[in-house]
């Protein structure tokens, strides 16, 4: 049974992290302060194993309602045996406090905090979050996976985000046993394109829906961070191999609406299409059909709208291109 530290202390940076071999503490990270001089606090899990070893950092709600990623980190920590480890694991549990306190997706400033890595020393209020994250947790981790969900009023595949021409980032991606893995080398403003300027090898795991717990993907979440602790010598557990091979996306991209109305997508998840097939169809609030909305090219859906009321230029469909 793993033990925690009672009291958490609070701290300013990773780098005043002091604990003894083969144990798990938690943390309190100040990351700023609020509108009353108060801080705000990151909530951290470390533990450090009884042998040197490589640093792993799994971070959770980039997005305040992302929370499949939280419990995947929690089930992870009270599954290690601490003194089995080599190097040290970092759980940052909540990213977001701002839009998890709110229960929102974006920052309290309104900006998109995976659209403004690696922030600003001197900037807009989500800016300096992010440029403080940084500098004071994500410099100091190794190999990064950074957890998400699918925004609300969408669902997603269970897919990893990945730049598979680096085979430190292939083999990241192809341990979480995906059903779909998309080659994305990462973009300016995210957590992964950050890590990756640092030389941090990093991924990004959709790891379901937001606002909600779902067991059997938080399991498979945990089950991909094991294989990683494994293939990089953390651990001795063997390497659960996938129930079947994922689907490789060279590339992807949203298709979007047109005009405004009620939309039924008409395609599951994981579906291959072919150009032409009937992806959508949208109708006007007295049920007339407006339009139908085609596959532009062959692929496969890897995360689709289920919000019915849709504006013009609302997302339709994530389509991967095989």
């Amino acid at each position: 049974m793993t033990t925690f530290n009672t009291e958490a202390p609070t701290i300013l940076s990773l780098a005043e992290v002091e604990q003894p071999a083969g144990t798990i503490r938690r943390y309190w990270l100040r990351i700023i302060s609020d509108g009353l001089g108060e801080p705000v606090r990151v909530p951290i899990l470390v533990a450090k194993g009884s042998e040197e070893g490589p640093t792993l950092g799994v971070t959770a709600a980039v997005h305040g309602d992302e929370l499949n990623g939280i419990r995947v980190i929690q089930r992870l920590f009270s599954d290690l045996d601490v003194k089995e480890l080599k190097g040290t694991i970092i759980g940052v549990l909540v990213v977001n406090i701002p839009a998890f306190l709110r229960q929102t997706r974006v920052y309290t400033d309104g900006f998109d905090l995976n659209h403004v890595m690696p922030g600003k020393e001197e900037g807009r209020a989500s800016e300096v979050y992010a440029f403080r994250l940084i500098d004071r947790i994500i410099q100091h981790f190794d190999y990064l996976l950074d957890l998400h969900t699918a925004s609300r009023g969408r669902v997603n595949s269970y897919y990893v985000r990945a730049d598979m021409s680096h085979e430190d980032t292939r083999q990241l991606a192809i341990l979480q046993n995906p059903q779909l893995i998309v080659h994305n080398p990462p973009s300016d403003g995210t957590l992964r394109g950050a890590a990756d300027t640092l030389d941090i090898p990093a991924v990004t795991l959709e790891v379901g829906n937001p606002g909600v717990y779902q067991k059997k993907l938080i399991r498979s979440g945990t089950e991909g961070v094991h294989n990683v602790l494994s293939h990089l010598g953390m651990t001795a557990d063997e390497i659960i191999a996938p129930a079947a091979p994922p689907i490789i996306c060279k590339r992807s991209y949203w298709i979007y609406t047109h005009t405004g109305g009620l939309l039924t997508v008409e395609v599951d998840l994981l579906k291959e299409v072919k150009k032409g097939d009937l992806i959508a169809s949208q109708r006007d609030v007295f049920g007339t059909l407006k339009e139908q909305y085609l596959a532009p090219e062959d692929g496969v859906v890897i995360g689709k709208s289920t919000m019915p009321v849709n504006r013009s230029g609302g997302r339709v469909l994530h389509l991967g291109i095989l």
